[in-house]
């Protein structure tokens, strides 16, 4: 066996190297040397801490070699950190990480390099054992490179969201993840990432804190059992790398101090749980008989059950945010889980592969006794095989241009009875027939007069080319798209093309009934107006219907004369254009105003959407409470809510202005099947927020989103969304949205 270096021995080659290039040896390589020779004098592990920022590029030959150096030395590993601006460009860098190899032990560096550095260290991976990131403005995680070696991961304080489909792909030894302070929100797709992990043991991504009367310390497991537990997944951390942690941010340490500024942000947060802002964590927590605040928690710990639906999710884990995990928080979290959430869809309770669902139809097993049964086992086999949705922009909305203006879409429609179509009216008042399928523009209606955003749209059943567009400056026009121009060049159309109804000043909804013979209005006022299509006359107009402006009105999907309303004066209304206008059926209260409601397709129910996520299901009949699908407020009062009914009568879909999350839930029983993020690969720089939805009404578990996003220089964006198609490795190209005033208005 060759004999190892000796430090001393190492510390002389590295002067003879510094000659050889005619520089003067780096002070601060000397002193990782004389740190090592004192760790090895005091019989411990015997270390260098490499300061890759105070290494100039005169000093990076010499250390280059050094570092070839050091693998036969006897130095037992190479810390090496980066805690202000590196003069050394990336390539250095990776150079001086890559020469260490298998004596790399620690890699403590914060964001101060390009994405070419981070893809190649994520892409590629490391041989460290530990792995401590800071301030990284990727917004997408994606590390699937090999790290064979690394036990710990640090990613605390970082931009990150949520996590690609490969994370976390090739680290089979790593026991311990810190995520506090980032922003990712996403429980799904989040423990899909995680559960990659197959030694993970300890995860946070949020510190509790035990505070009594005197005293504000760390959270201490319960048991002495759970004492164990903890001190088994931290005290390999904690004895191997003591020293660094010491050299480190104290935030990322294992003994937890709470600051005053964190403090006083957990008696904010406090407030807001008990105002109702956010849900209560503690009453997750279990029977453990102390008080706690949390601190440097990410978004995701505020949803609702997320300790519940981690334990559940992760079967391994033994710690969670510094509590220990209990074998009664395991049964307790088998039981919320199921109230609370589907694992699969049509309440199936464990995958089945998509091969094994075909199978079984090829050789008609006797599961399948209808087209639905065998439909519902595919689409749970399907959604079951990635918690990552297929998400497709409508590229031609962007990219189409009439006279270098972009088309920017507000409202939309598919069409009832053509798989392929989609209608959508813009910002400035165009009409658009397109096919959604291939993105081609089909037909193009130009705005008349004043530019008025399109708020209301509505497909004819019986005379499938026909659809009623109503603009906010009040105008109504009934077109058939078959006379509309087939160009964006058009400047007119003709007569015959369309039939203009009596304006409604202020119009936010428009509505056909199902006989396709009359139509409804309503918009920023009291009343509702009634139109025969076939006379092109205003045949009444219902004044004072509700105290505040009715957002939205909406025939029965069956019946030609029931219609409701939804107002912001916290009312919805059933009405019947047989009886009474100055009565309504009943009247079903909510406690915010109402954004819009909508019939369920069998008309049974009525799905009421009010301000910031109030979400419920009444019983169409009488207007009782069916279900409330108890979705998490954020405290906005600007954050209007829109649900929709998804493929039939099995799941709906709720979206809100302020938020990039689309919730599915089970209509029958009010259970989560799945939260879909909207922040994509291609909204790298820019957040993603839900303006509108609907479901696909000829796809299982397929929806259309009108997105808006915060960069100021884009348009509004209509994205697709299919649940069953794993989402695409290949990055989506960038479709950055601006987020346009007056979301409230329609639906």
């Amino acid at each position: 066996m060759a004999m190892l270096t000796e430090i001393a021995t190492l510390e002389e080659k590295y002067i003879e190297l510094c000659k050889k290039h005619g520089t003067v040896p780096n002070t601060s390589i000397l002193s990782a040397f004389f740190e090592a020779e004192d760790k090895k004098s005091r019989n411990q592990r015997c270390t260098m801490n490499i300061l890759v920022d105070r290494v100039m590029y005169d000093d990076f030959h010499p250390i280059l070699e050094l570092c070839n150096e050091i693998n036969a030395s006897e130095v037992e590993g190479i810390d090496l950190s980066v805690r202000s601006s590196c003069s050394l460009e990336d390539q250095y860098v990776l150079s001086l990480i890559r020469s260490v190899n298998q004596k790399l032990r620690l890699v403590d560096v914060h964001d101060c390099f390009g994405t070419t550095f981070w893809r190649d260290v994520f892409s590629q991976g490391l041989s460290c054992e530990v792995l401590n990131v800071r301030s990284l403005h990727f917004r997408k995680l994606n590390i699937a490179g090999e790290f064979a070696q690394l036990h710990t991961l640090i990613l605390d304080s970082n931009r990150v969201t949520g996590f690609g489909e490969s994370c976390f792909s090739a680290m089979p030894n790593l026991s311990f993840l810190s995520m506090c302070d980032t922003v990712v929100s996403d429980l799904w797709t989040a423990s899909a990432a995680l559960l990659k992990l197959p030694s993970l043991e300890v995860l946070r991504f949020q510190i509790w804190i035990c505070c009594s009367e005197s005293s504000t310390t760390q959270l201490k497991p319960q048991s002495s059992t759970d004492e164990n537990m903890f001190d088994e997944s931290n005290s390999r951390i904690e004895a191997d790398f003591s020293g660094v942690f010491e050299q480190m941010d104290p935030d990322l340490t294992v003994e937890e101090t709470l600051s005053m500024d964190d403090l006083n942000a957990e008696v904010f947060m406090r407030e807001k749980v008990r105002k109702g802002k956010m849900p209560d964590q503690t009453n997750d927590l279990g029977d453990v008989g102390l008080k706690y605040i949390s601190t440097k928690a990410s978004p995701i710990c505020s949803k609702k059950h997320y300790r519940i639906f981690m334990i559940n999710s992760l079967p391994k884990l033994k710690v969670l945010d510094n509590l220990a995990i209990r074998r009664s928080d395991r049964d307790r979290a088998t039981e919320t889980y199921s109230e609370n959430f589907e694992h699969l869809p049509y309440k199936r309770k464990s995958k089945e592969s998509v091969v094994r669902v075909l199978e079984k139809r090829e050789t008609r097993s006797s599961k399948w006794k209808s087209q639905s049964s065998y439909t519902r086992s595919l689409c749970a086999a399907r959604m079951g095989s990635s918690a990552w949705p297929l998400l497709h922009s409508i590229p031609s909305f962007s990219r189409v241009q009439d006279e270098g203006r972009s088309l920017s879409p507000r409202q939309f429609e598919y069409h009832p009875l053509d798989p392929s179509l989609m209608v959508y009216g813009t910002l400035d008042g165009e009409v658009v027939v397109l096919n959604h399928e291939s993105g081609k523009i089909l037909r193009y209606i130009p705005s008349h007069g004043a530019q008025s955003s399109i708020l209301g749209l509505c497909w004819l059943r019986t005379y499938p080319s026909m659809v009623i567009a109503g603009s906010a400056n009040g105008s109504l026009k009934l077109y058939d798209i078959q006379k509309a121009s087939s160009t964006l060049n058009a400047t007119t159309h003709t007569a015959s093309g369309s039939d203009t109804f009596d304006d409604f000043d202020q119009l936010t909804s428009v509505h056909v009934n199902s006989t396709d013979k009359l139509f409804l209005a309503s918009g920023y006022s009291k009343d509702v107006a009634l139109y025969d299509i076939g006379s092109g006359t205003r045949l009444q107009v219902f004044a004072n219907m509700h105290q505040e402006h009715i957002n939205v009105v909406k025939f029965s999907n069956h019946s030609p004369s029931i219609f409701a309303t939804s107002s912001f004066d916290k009312d919805v209304k059933l009405w019947d254009l047989r009886q009474d206008p100055s009565q309504p059926c009943y009247t079903a209260s909510s406690n915010k105003g109402n954004v819009m409601v909508c019939f369920s397709p069998d008309d049974r129910y009525l799905l009421t959407s009010a301000v910031d996520n109030e979400v419920r299901q009444l019983l169409t009949v009488d207007g009782r409470l069916h279900l409330n699908f108890d979705i998490v407020p954020t405290g906005s009062s600007m954050n209007y809510t829109r649900s929709y009914y998804m493929n039939g009568n099995d799941y709906i879909i709720s979206g809100s202005c302020d938020e990039s999350m689309v919730r599915v839930c089970c209509a029958q029983t009010g259970r989560r099947l799945r939260d879909v993020s909207l922040e994509w690969n291609g909204s790298e720089f820019s957040m993603m927020f839900v303006q509108s939805l609907r479901g696909d009404p000829f796809r299982d578990f397929n929806m259309s989103v009108l997105a808006t996003y915060t960069r100021p220089s884009s348009v509004s964006e209509i994205v697709k969304v299919n649940m069953l198609a794993p989402r695409d490795h290949i990055e989506e190209q960038s479709c950055g949205l601006h987020c346009y005033p007056s979301n409230s208005m329609g639906g």
